[in-house]
């Protein structure tokens, strides 16, 4: 049986809008938070490492654990598979333990169909598509195919925050900040 008042906060926003520096942030504020990561079959981008920031594995790998019902959702994103693991959750809400998760709005939408109002799931909107894009040009990490695909991606994403429990304009750090923590918090306490 699952805690009763343990929740997934389920954290979506566009390529570029910051939402790991804000994680990173609110995690530092409420340190009894715990990050659960994805399975993926993408690559590591510059500095990620297996286990931290992704599990990493091969399509093989991947299609293998999704045979054993080892995920609680299943994504495919720009050509990549992703998956929730389903044991982390289950372990960690039974134990009274609140999570935080990165995810794209497909899998965000998956995991509040399954785990209803244990999942709460938060949006973050850039303050505007111009910086929108502005961001991803000065990552300096993509070609400009690439960034369109993002922006185009983005406008989509956004139409899906009307889904959400939460919508966030991430438009000064330290505001987006106090703003998310303040919505955990209201869950937490």
């Amino acid at each position: 049986m699952l805690n009763k008042e343990a929740k997934l906060f389920v954290i979506s926003a566009p390529s570029g809008t910051g939402k790991s520096t804000l994680i990173a942030e609110v995690m530092r504020l409420i340190p009894t938070l715990k990050k659960t990561i994805s399975y993926t079959t993408r690559p590591p981008r510059g500095d990620e490492k297996n286990s931290v920031d992704y599990n990493f594995v091969s399509v093989d790998e991947f299609k293998q654990l999704e045979k054993q019902g080892k995920f609680i959702e299943t994504a495919t994103v720009y050509g990549n598979l992703y998956g929730t693991s389903l044991e982390t959750i289950k372990t960690s809400l039974s134990g009274g333990q609140f999570l935080i998760k990165d995810i794209d709005t497909q899998g965000a939408l998956n995991l509040k169909k399954i785990l209803k109002d244990r999942a709460v799931l938060i949006f973050v909107k850039p303050p505007t598509f111009m910086e929108l894009e502005k961001r991803l040009r000065d990552r300096c990490t993509d070609s400009d195919a690439i960034i369109k695909s993002r922006l185009e991606n983005a406008v989509k994403e956004i139409k899906e925050s009307v889904k959400y429990d939460h919508v966030i304009v991430n438009d000064s750090l330290e505001h987006t900040v106090g703003e998310f923590k303040d919505i955990i918090n209201g869950y937490i306490k």
